[in-house]
């Protein structure tokens, strides 16, 4: 049981179905992990030992009974803190809703227990889950666990660390802006952004919130990227409403090996230039696909502009948000949007814009994005998949002054604005496409980085079995040093 924490979760869930381990056994080995790492981690910052005790329990009696619970029968789980948990809060991070426990589970708690997992604690967010980075007033800094120094992503950077450094069994986030693929590639392990609309959010909101928000989505987070494919069987489908008239049927894999794949390449774009060390580690892999017989193209692409397809997705992004804003907060920034220079195209002069921008402003910009929803249809009718980036760097370090807009990061000896690299979110996510994070290598200092693996619309299970196929014949997990 010494590497239990390590294994997937899909190996952890056969482990206590062949009675190796029991589920109280594989929670308290979890447990354990806790106590250990994350006082300096930070990554779990709430938890229901004694609720998770008594599941484990019941686990295991179902399991002597035969009667297993599901495909995660007594897998040990955290889950991101925006998602409601009876008995553990949802604050966001905000103080105004540190109070707020929810008498109900989100929708995708309610499912992932019914598939067997043991729920015992919540992962660390950012304020409004609206950072690359996870930190904020109510529980503080979450690191990463391969440089302690820097920031595990964001927002779901407590979901990556954890997994990352063995803390967890299971994971689940959300993402608008790259928040499950950015911690994904920051920490070296898997994730999943789904198809808009595939998996219901209802409980992962604000309180009171039940309508999807434009863009966003939630998904799994994993070891392996045969856990995202059994997690996000778990959790996607119709919701109640909705399920009375339509069912959810993704499509199978066309392609059963690497050789038979046709992939298309993207290491930089103008709108983002990605620092050399990441590109190196894409270029390594393109180098593994070509000699493994893999039709590569780094020159096809949709045939989009992508300085578009970035004023889109910031305008489309900072619309979805808007609603956040204060009745004085929107007369505030509509008081500062009114002052913009015409030709102002700053993230923070389009920021302003799309959070007061009109609903014919909106439309026009809606319209655009399903131009490109048919555009990006006809490259996937060439190309299986396309790979990038999830982010412009790997993991840089913590950075908490002033706003999120005025930060920097450093891309090939230059500073730039952080949210440059929101171009590697928006460009396929606000066509709704689906996309997976799987490990790629290691920076000269040891940092992960990740590729991103995305597919047509309701080509979620392609783009996994792609990460699959990687994770067994290019790479697999690889524990940080000092959590090994």
């Amino acid at each position: 049981m010494s590497d239990l924490h390590f294994k997937s979760a899909r190996q952890i869930a056969s482990d206590i179905r062949r009675r190796k381990v029991s589920a109280v056994e594989a929670l308290d080995a979890f447990l354990a992990r806790v106590d250990r790492f994350n006082p300096a981690l930070n990554a779990i910052v709430t938890t229901d030992v004694e609720g998770a005790r008594r599941r484990a329990k019941q686990a295991d009696a179902a399991l002597r009974k035969g009667k297993p619970w599901g495909p995660l029968h007594g897998v040990p789980m955290t889950i991101k803190e925006s998602y409601d948990v009876i008995g553990m809060p949802t604050t966001w991070g905000l103080p105004a809703l540190k109070d707020n426990v929810p008498s109900r589970n989100a929708l995708a708690v309610d499912r992932l227990l019914a598939a067997g997992v043991v729920l015992f604690g919540k992962t660390n967010v950012p304020s409004w889950l609206a950072d690359y980075q996870s930190y904020n007033p109510i529980y503080g800094t979450t690191n990463n666990p391969w440089d302690a120094s820097r920031t595990p992503g964001g927002s779901s950077g407590g979901s990556a660390a954890a997994l990352a450094a063995g803390l967890t069994g299971l994971e689940a986030g959300s993402d608008i802006g790259s928040s499950i693929r950015n911690p994904a590639h920051y920490c070296g392990v898997w994730g999943h952004k789904p198809t808009f609309g595939i998996v219901p959010p209802r409980g992962q909101a604000l309180p009171g919130r039940v309508a999807q928000g434009d863009i966003s989505v939630i998904g799994p987070m994993a070891r392996s990227a045969e856990d995202l494919a059994i997690a996000l069987s778990v959790m996607a489908g119709a919701d109640e409403i909705d399920g009375a008239g339509w069912r959810l049927d993704l499509p199978v894999p066309k392609r059963k090996a690497l050789r038979d794949f046709r992939v298309a390449v993207m290491l930089s774009d103008a709108q983002s230039e990605v620092d050399e060390e990441v590109q190196a580690r894409l270029r390594a892999l393109v180098a593994f696909l070509r000699r493994a017989k893999v039709k590569v193209s780094e020159t096809a692409r949709p045939a989009i502009d992508t300085a578009a397809a970035q004023r889109h997705y910031i305008f489309l992004l900072r619309a979805a948000t808007s609603g956040r804003q204060t009745d004085e907060e929107y007369r505030q920034n509509l008081e500062i949007a009114r002052g913009l220079r015409p030709d102002d195209e700053s993230y923070y002069a389009r920021m302003m814009r799309a959070n007061v921008a009109s609903h014919r402003e909106w439309l026009a910009v809606n319209e655009a994005r399903h131009q490109m929803r048919w555009r990006w249809a006809e490259f996937f009718r060439d190309w299986d998949l396309l790979l990038c980036p999830a982010a412009a760097s790997a993991a840089f370090p913590h950075d908490h002054e002033g706003e999120r807009y005025e930060r920097t990061v450093l891309i090939n000896g230059r500073r730039v604005p952080t949210t440059d690299q929101l171009f590697w979110a928006g460009y396929t996510c606000a066509p709704y496409l689906p996309a997976t994070v799987a490990p790629c290598g290691f920076t000269p200092a040891g940092l992960p980085v990740g590729v991103q693996i995305v597919g047509p619309q309701y080509g979620d299970r392609t783009c996994i079995e792609f990460a699959r196929l990687l994770e067994r014949d290019f790479q697999g997990f690889v524990p940080p040093p000092d959590y090994r």
